[in-house]
């Protein structure tokens, strides 16, 4: 059966309607981008002017809704690009009382903004604080890396930091619990040369604590590495209740790497590897696998030849 066909002048008007879509389209979209309209996004919170000889504990999340007023064009980009900002809490309120009502903070929020982005709430909209006594520690330097190397190039030392340790001072509580302090991750690639630079520490968003130094210098020795082979004679555990135990080969040839400067510093008398007769009396596995229990500082073991050796008990 024959479909009907569509006249020139029902073409025409389609087309005319669909084009008077497409426009009415694009000025609302144009309307809508240039129109000022309230926005609400989270931001993350830090704390300035903290009241000296107070330790304090806040008794909400780190993170507040923040409305502001901001052209439709900014909020189309901003979905496009999301992200968390941060804002600055002045804390020096605290001196007299134990909560920060944001509605007195607006001026000081807004100017952390871009002038046409207008704040006009922050939810909560008051901080409480907890005060508790405040003490100080020194605690060690932790550096982080994740660095990629030259072939043939790795870690040849250890790890420094000036100074080793910090001093951290805040609650008690949060204090007594911070054993050591790391650094921001110190990342590089194709490194080749030892590595000297600053790094700041990393607070663990503990924004009730203060830390001073607030960085350290990092020293990463780097250095030429190469392979090297020993033979580590077998040390045979937990067969005391044997009359002899045998194992086939009595040595097992470890590869490793080590930096050049000290190819000659390490023999098989700074290795130690070991079979353990529990794995034969528990699993009753037919071969031992080898358990290295001694390997020197910065030497990366690559094989070891045989992992698993034979054995003959005599009970």
């Amino acid at each position: 059966m024959a479909q009907p066909r569509i006249s020139k002048v029902k073409r025409r008007k389609i087309a005319i309607f669909l084009r008077c879509v497409g426009i009415s389209f694009v000025a609302w979209l144009l309307f809508a981008v240039s129109t000022v309209q309230t926005y609400t996004i989270n931001a993350g919170i830090s704390y300035v002017n903290i009241p000296e000889k107070k330790a304090f504990h806040p008794l909400q999340s780190d993170t507040v809704s923040i409305r502001m007023k901001i052209s439709g064009w900014k909020i189309f980009m901003r979905r496009l690009q999301p992200d968390t900002p941060h804002i600055q809490v002045d804390l020096s309120g605290l001196k007299t009382r134990n909560f920060i009502v944001f509605t007195n903070q607006l001026g000081y929020i807004n100017r952390q903004f871009p002038a046409d982005n207008q704040v006009v709430a922050v939810s909560p909209d008051t901080l409480f604080f907890d005060f508790s006594k405040q003490t100080q520690r020194k605690v060690p330097v932790r550096p982080l890396y994740n660095m990629q190397f030259k072939k043939q190039y790795g870690i040849i030392g250890d790890t420094r930091a000036n100074p080793e340790y910090v001093t951290v001072t805040g609650p008690l509580e949060d204090v007594a619990n911070i054993e050591f302090l790391e650094t921001d991750t110190i990342k590089g690639t194709n490194v080749g040369a030892d590595i000297r630079t600053v790094a700041y520490l990393n607070k663990h968003q503990k924004n009730n604590i203060t830390i001073y130094p607030t960085f350290s210098e990092i020293s990463i020795p780097v250095g030429e590495i190469t392979e090297k082979v020993v033979e580590v004679p077998l040390r045979v555990e937990n067969a005391a209740r044997y009359t002899s135990v045998r194992i086939l080969p009595s040595k097992v040839k470890v590869a490793f790497l080590v930096s050049l400067k000290d190819y000659n510093k390490w023999s098989s008398r700074d290795f130690e590897a070991i079979v353990d007769m529990e794995n034969w009396e528990k699993n009753n596995v037919q071969s031992l696998p080898v358990i290295m229990t001694k390997i020197p500082d910065y030497c990366k073991i690559i094989s070891i030849e045989p992992q698993n050796v034979d054995f003959f008990v005599r009970r």
